[in-house]
């Protein structure tokens, strides 16, 4: 087989706090259609398409928890000058509306590439540096040189500032210290919190609350519950008449829905049965998605749900993406209380930014969760992935439930606006300075509720490039894709 005169995909792959982007740079298929909406229909609906996807991120050539982002050089925005570039999100078992931890990827590759192929915008993004001026230590003065791209997502418009390498001022080499691009960690400058690099920071499109103050009621059957939610009652943890169950056989749980680009549905662990170490636990990661496997189900099923995971405005984008079950001993309702106000019915667009002065490093909380998305109940209906893999797991603190949790803390009374929360995903709380932080920038009343422009950062590094090959027709079945889950 000769490699030069085969199709070839080329992707560079980076991990951001663990979990995996496969930047598709070149080779996927052309996708049709006026709108980047219109090109992901068209990816997930066409097969000849979408068998492309499967074996990029399905083992051998990926695995369960493989991410990707497909470069859109052309989008409808970018045609308008509002976006620099466009991308499509995928996973093993479809395409993702948003993803925070990909974008924070892709803002570090798509800065670092001088490919112009890849990302003709780079130069003039180049031309527009800035010195960022958010720093919170005192003690820290090295100057740091920023850009920003804006990349258009199937959400819309999502905003990266990226920092770039900072050049050492004692460079030997006349040609590196004459190119102000010069990036050769060689000759970077680590500044004092021991990274190369600031963390890169995206601002969200406008997320928002669906779902009512006290959340959603979701009743799991007697013969559905998992084990940890029957030993729950036994064991009487909670009384029986928190419950509000007239049916024995019932096991009510309160669910918050919440938009961040894509619809999440987040729960305490104590809500589920699960002691808050069981998040920490690898032992557990097979209950804990079994629960959320089951939970999902569910609420696909409930009017209620349903209703508050529909888009305003975007029907592709009017599904539930996302399970979090959150550590409910960091998620108390202790500390720092403001005094939310909701906004009056059928009131106008009025935009508010954060206090002035908010300290960030006052009333600072950490949040620590696990994430399980993707659609393994195949409710969206431009899924057609029928492999059984249960959810996908998300080793990072998920960007987009991130931008989704932090307007649902504001108005549960747990945040202020501008103030910054640190979110910890069950294996960054094993590798300390890899969670990531979001705060509120912007509050906009809209259509009688609040929607929030939402600031997420975090670090993302490289971890290769590789050439892929398509399996040989008619002869290497297991190249089209397998998939090993933690259920059957």
């Amino acid at each position: 087989m000769d490699l030069f005169q085969t199709s070839i995909i080329k992707t560079v792959d980076l991990h951001t706090s663990g979990e995996p982007t496969r930047i598709i740079i070149s080779g996927f298929p052309d996708l049709k259609g006026e709108t980047l909406l219109d090109k992901r229909r068209y990816a997930s609906e066409n097969p000849d398409v979408d068998r492309v996807r499967k074996w990029l991120m399905l083992e051998p050539r990926g695995h369960q928890g493989m991410y990707g982002a497909i470069l859109i050089k052309e989008t409808e925005l970018t045609r308008t000058g509002e976006a620099d570039i466009g991308v499509l999100f995928c996973h093993n078992e479809g395409y993702s509306t948003m993803c925070g931890h990909a974008t924070i990827a892709l803002g570090r590759f798509l800065i670092d590439t001088h490919d112009l192929d890849i990302f003709p915008q780079r130069p003039f993004l180049l031309e527009q540096l800035t010195n960022d001026n958010d720093n919170e230590n005192e003690n820290d003065k090295t100057p740091i040189r920023v850009t920003t791209l804006r990349i258009h997502a199937p959400c819309g418009v999502v905003t990266v500032t990226v920092p770039l390498p900072i050049i050492s001022t004692t460079l030997s080499d006349s040609n590196s210290n004459s190119n102000p691009n010069f990036t050769s960690e060689s000759n970077m400058t680590r500044i004092p919190n021991g990274t190369y690099l600031k963390p890169i920071r995206f601002k969200s499109i406008q997320c928002f609350v669906p779902s009512s103050r006290g959340g959603i009621t979701i009743s799991v059957p007697r013969e559905m519950a998992w084990p940890k939610l029957k030993l729950k009652l036994r064991n009487n943890t909670h009384p029986q008449s928190q419950y509000d169950n007239d049916d024995d056989d019932d096991f009510n749980i309160k669910v918050d829905i919440s938009y961040g680009g894509a619809f999440y549905a987040l729960v305490s662990s104590s809500e589920l049965g699960f002691d808050p170490s069981s998040l920490n636990s690898f032992n557990s990661l097979g209950e804990l998605e079994e629960a959320a496997s089951i939970l999902r189900d569910l609420l696909n099923q409930s009017p209620e749900a349903k209703t508050a995971f529909t888009h305003p405005s975007e029907p592709d984008l009017g599904f539930l993406y996302g399970i979090t079950i959150i550590d409910s001993d960091s998620d108390s309702d202790s500390g720092f209380k403001s005094e939310f106000e909701p906004p009056e019915s059928g009131s106008g667009s009025k935009s508010t930014p954060p206090s002035q002065s908010q300290n960030p490093a006052e009333n600072s909380k950490t949040i620590s969760w696990i994430c399980f998305f993707g659609t393994d109940s195949h409710s969206h209906s431009h899924s057609h992935s029928h492999s059984h893999s249960g959810s996908q797991i998300d080793r990072s603190p998920t960007g987009s439930c991130v931008s989704a949790h932090v307007p649902l803390s504001i108005e549960r009374n747990k945040l202020k606006m501008g103030e910054w929360c640190t979110y910890e995903s069950f294996l960054t709380k094993q590798y300390p300075g890899n969670g990531f932080r979001g705060r509120a920038v912007e509050r906009i009343e809209k259509d009688g509720r609040y929607h929030y422009i939402v600031e997420v950062e975090g670090h993302a590094y490289y971890t290769g490039s590789a050439s892929f090959v398509p399996p040989e027709e008619g002869i290497d079945e297991m190249g089209n894709g397998f998939m090993l889950g933690l259920r059957s």
